[in-house]
């Protein structure tokens, strides 16, 4: 991480594309991989037009647990189920395999993308 300071402002530290790993959590990938996929079925909730009780009625889920979704929090989810919820969203979820590039000693990575259309 870099430490650049601007003109008359507070310090700005450049980080990763990943906050969980900035923070050092173990656990990081993962975690940034919910994070994706909960922010995948808000938008999905959204471009439907669906309230969060009609949301928990299609998700077969409570109110309270689609309003966590909705604001990002994803504890108590594990990543299948998450897949799972955008499935019943109506969306195909494909995972990829390739083999892996070690670059200094980092692990495999999880991408998230949405495709066009």
């Amino acid at each position: 991480m870099k430490s650049k300071i601007r003109r008359n402002q507070i310090p700005v530290i450049e980080g990763s594309a990943n906050v969980f790993a900035a923070l050092g959590l173990a656990d990081a990938e993962d975690l940034r991989f919910k994070a994706e996929l909960t922010r995948q079925i808000c938008n999905r909730i959204q471009k439907l037009g669906l309230s969060q009780v009609q949301a928990a009625s299609r998700l077969g889920l409570k109110q309270p647990d689609v309003s966590k979704l909705v604001h990002g929090r994803h504890t108590g989810f594990s990543a299948g189920r998450l897949i799972a919820l955008l499935n019943k969203l109506q969306i195909d979820v494909e995972i990829v395999q390739r083999p892996h590039v070690k670059f200094a000693g980092r692990r495999g990575t999880i991408r998230v993308r949405e495709a066009a259309g």
